[in-house]
Parts: structure tokens; C-alpha cells; sequence
């Protein structure tokens, strides 16, 4: 039986092949290859000797269904800058997560903080759109990619100056990240077949990650204590999703996160 990430990527597919149909690969790849090529300032947010936060833009998850109803985008990604936030990750998958290509377009093109593009990845159409749409970095998903998908994609990401965030579930899949050559690795929470959350389970996998990458703790973090967790596990950053969006006030919640009071 299909999981919801199955769905999710087939999907994915679905949009892109509609989109292909709408706008070739020959023509969307070359207008992103005609843009200046970024300088990677998303893995550079994340090398701080500070722990990292990553802030994102969420309406709407297949787990807990609409969190946003009221979604002022753009107010919401300026608070986050305001508020200290490093990077900002907006969702534009558009049937479960309610996301757009639009959000991330205004956002990227509205705030100083480099952007990563929270989608599905599952062909390359995906990446050039994402530089056309603004974002510094782009999401790659071990459990819905090969090694030489993986590899490919990062390779495609690198030549237009964007950072690839590869996302691993288990030991195994952090192994695959980091022989197709990714330089930040994240480690989700929430497994995305079943959408249970653990939010000890980066932790624990956080020393099969090697040294010289970036590490990105992912989901679930709520208080204070998970992320001093994070930072006791030597991650490099947190990406704070539902937690966030679901704060009446952004910036007091994410300096709470950061250890100021409530």
C-alpha cells in the first residue's frame, strides 16, 4: 500500500510533467542557467559558530492538516528575518501542504535571508524552477531518490549556485547522502511514510554523519530543551516548522526557542 510519501512524490511527478507541458525543460533550464549563479548563502547561514535556525512558511501538512488558515506569507517571512532567523524554508507543494510557487517567489524576492524550496524533488525541472523562483537552496529526499538521482540532482544544484539540504531517515540513508556528495545533511524527525515523531531520532543519528558536513536537525522541536538537545548533538541548525506557525507571535516564540524567556 502507497505511504503518504509515496503520494507525495508520485504527485510531484505529476505537476512536473504537467508543467513540462506548459513550459519545456530546454526553455526552463536555460533561462536559470542565464541567471547570475548564486554563491551558496544558504550552507554559508548554517556555518556560524551559533546554532542555526531555519524558519518555514507552512499553511497546511498531511499530518495535522490546515495549521495556517489565516497565511499572511509575506508578514510571516519578514518577522522571521526581524526576529533573527538565518534562513527561512517555504513550502510550495500545493495538495497536501497547501503551498505555491508564488509564496516562495515573493519571499525570496521580499527578505535578505536566502530561501530553501521545501518541495518533493523528484526530476530536474524542479531545481531550475526553484532558481527561477528565488531560492538560495533546494530539498533532496533520500527515500524518494537513488544515489545517482541524488548525486545528479546535487551536481545540477552546484552548477547553478544553489545548496542541496539532503534529507536522510536512518543510517543507511545518511550513508547514501554522503557518498552522492552532499555537503548538509538533515535528519528528519517525523519519518515521512507514517508522519510519527521522535524528536530524539537526529540526535541519535547524528554521529553517522561525517564531520566535514553540515547537519540539520529537522521536526518536532518544541521547547527550549529540544533545542538545546540539537545543539548538544553538534547540529548546525534546526528548521522549526509547525511550532512556529502556530505561535500567535513569531519572533517571541522563536527567541523563546533560542533560550531568551517566554
Amino acid at each position: 500500500m502507497p505511504t503518504i510519501l509515496d503520494e507525495l512524490a508520485a504527485y510531484a511527478a505529476e505537476r512536473t510533467a504537467n508543467a513540462k507541458r506548459k513550459r519545456p525543460l530546454q526553455s526552463v533550464r536555460a533561462d536559470a542557467e542565464a541567471l547570475p549563479k548564486g554563491d551558496f548563502r544558504f550552507e554559508e547561514a548554517l556555518r556560524g559558530e551559533e546554532l542555526a535556525f531555519i524558519c518555514e512558511c507552512k499553511k497546511a501538512s498531511p499530518s495535522k492538516g490546515l495549521i495556517a488558515p489565516d497565511f499572511p506569507y509575506l508578514r510571516i517571512a519578514r518577522e522571521y528575518e526581524a526576529a533573527g532567523a538565518d534562513c527561512i524554508s517555504v513550502l510550495t507543494e500545493p495538495r497536501w501542504f497547501l503551498g505555491n510557487d508564488r509564496y516562495l517567489d515573493d519571499i525570496a524576492h521580499a527578505v535578505r535571508i536566502p530561501c530553501l524550496r521545501k518541495d518533493f524533488t523528484v526530476d530536474p525541472y524542479m531545481i531550475y524552477e526553484a532558481k527561477l523562483l528565488g531560492a538560495s537552496a533546494v530539498l533532496l529526499i533520500c527515500a524518494i531518490l537513488d544515489k545517482s538521482q541524488i548525486s545528479e540532482y546535487h551536481e545540477i544544484a552546484d552548477s547553478l549556485g544553489l545548496s542541496a539540504l539532503v534529507e536522510a531517515h536512518d543510517e543507511k540513508e545518511i550513508e547514501t547522502a554522503a557518498e552522492a556528495g552532499a555537503r548538509i545533511i538533515g535528519v528528519n524527525n517525523r519519518n515521512l511514510r507514517d508522519f510519527s515523531v521522535d524528536t530524539n531520532h537526529a540526535q541519535r543519528l547524528r554521529n553517522y554523519a561525517p564531520e566535514d558536513t553540515l547537519f540539520v536537525v529537522e521536526s518536532g522541536m518544541r521547547t527550549p530543551d529540544d533545542i538545546q538537545a540539537a545543539r548538544d548533538a553538534r547540529a548546525d541548525a534546526v528548521l522549526i516548522g509547525e511550532t512556529l506557525m502556530r505561535a500567535d507571535d513569531k519572533a517571541a516564540m522563536l527567541q523563546y526557542l533560542k533560550g531568551a524567556n517566554p
